[in-house]
């Protein structure tokens, strides 16, 4: 489906000739909640004044009998008709229904959910149709698969994406949205992820049948704010805050971090934001720069939610490259041959880019491999430590 253009409309889309109907689409029965809503929304209303769903509409005259507007066509009606009437449209209903009611609210959660399953430029019956085998999303690391029951009603299964076509049985299955904190807390390692946007999400969980607010709660559990922040950015409203108001703001422990504005270009914040903002570390797709009139020279990520502003981890690690790049360079003279230095290279790489566990023990070719690794601590560090014997400060020699 296309990306949808435009947040949620007043009420569905009015047009004036109803929708082509989809042979494809699952038969739609009109619940009686949906029926009530109706009554109430139009009860709400002064008379004249429509209720609009996609290809037609419904208002009361002054009379108080109810009038159905088809393209050209205009039928009175009373309740036991309307009821018939609206019966037979029932997906336009039920997805009026599922958005106004069931929703509610214009915000984030609302145009999250009609984001899904393109509800600003897709039509009821194509919609409906693709629902009725499931529509997939991503989400980070999230899929997130969207269905419609036969009254019309949106249910969700969220899992992480590596899970995709894992039976349910096969996963842990969760019913609570809160249930996500846990989830979120640890990688599959069992290690602490101190950044809830890092790409170590560990997987084997599910929540299978999820309603529109539950689901809703569960995204914004998992990535905090990522919803919030991707509908501001959709709307224009998006308020990002740059490097170096970040930093002008930080006091106590975190203040030394304003004393590091040094290198033509601002290359120190340039090697931040490589380091720790980049799609391998982050998810989020970096929107904040040095400041108002001074870009970065190093791309912000392809992330679907948007980062607003150096995070608590970004200003964490910058606090202490402050104090690291304080210190006074020192020349260290130790001989490498061609492939040791290129050995020690791709250790750096395979460390930084996190792959040091996918280097096979019996893979010597690869400069990172542990056993090669060892065989050059073996042959140039000595007792103390110290690559090619010489000490990191003088005064040890």
């Amino acid at each position: 489906m296309a990306e949808p253009t435009s947040d949620a409309t007043d009420e569905g889309e009015a047009s004036g000739d109803a929708p082509e109907t989809d042979p494809e689409a699952p038969e739609i029965d009109l619940p009686a909640d949906a029926f009530d809503a109706v009554l109430d929304a139009l009860d709400d209303r002064d008379p004249g004044e429509p209720l609009r769903f996609e290809g037609f509409s419904v208002e009361r005259d002054d009379e108080g009998e109810y009038v159905l507007a088809d393209g050209d066509s205009s039928t009175p009606l009373d309740e036991r008709d309307l009821h018939e009437e609206l019966s037979e449209r029932a997906p336009a209903v039920t997805d009026w229904y599922a958005f106004e009611r069931v929703v509610g609210e214009f915000g984030p959660r609302r145009a999250f959910l009609r984001w899904i399953e393109d509800a600003d430029g897709e039509t009821v019956a194509t919609r409906y149709a693709a629902l009725a085998e499931g529509i997939e999303r991503a989400w980070g690391e999230l899929k997130i698969t969207a269905t419609v029951t036969d009254r019309g009603e949106r249910r969700y299964d969220v899992r992480h994406a590596d899970d995709a076509g894992v039976p349910v049985d096969e996963l842990e299955a969760h019913e609570d949205p809160l249930d996500a904190r846990k989830l979120v807390t640890y990688d599959e390692k069992g290690r602490y992820r101190p950044l809830k946007t890092a790409p170590s999400l560990a997987g084997g969980w599910v929540f299978p049948d999820l309603g529109p607010r539950d689901l809703y709660e569960t995204v914004e559990t998992i990535y905090p704010a990522t919803v919030a922040n991707w509908h501001r950015e959709r709307e224009g409203g998006l308020d990002v805050t740059h490097w170096r108001e970040t930093m002008e703001r930080q006091s106590g422990i975190y203040g030394v971090v304003k004393t590091w504005d040094r290198g033509e270009g601002h290359e120190h914040v340039n090697w931040v934001a490589e380091a720790c903002c980049d799609d391998s570390q982050c998810l989020k797709r970096r929107e904040w720069e040095y400041d108002d009139e001074t870009d970065l020279d190093v791309d912000g990520g392809d992330g679907a939610f948007p980062c607003r502003e150096p995070c608590s981890v970004v200003v964490s690690a910058a606090r202490k490259w402050t104090r690291l790049e304080s210190e006074q360079p020192r020349t260290y003279e130790f001989d490498l041959t061609p492939s040791e230095k290129e050995q020690v290279e791709a250790i750096i790489d395979a460390v930084a880019d996190g792959r040091i566990d996918e280097i096979r023990e019996a893979d010597t070719k690869e400069g990172a491999n542990r056993y090669r690794t060892r065989f050059l601590r073996a042959k140039l560090f000595d007792d103390e430590g110290n690559l090619g014997g010489v000490p990191t400060e003088p005064d040890e020699e």
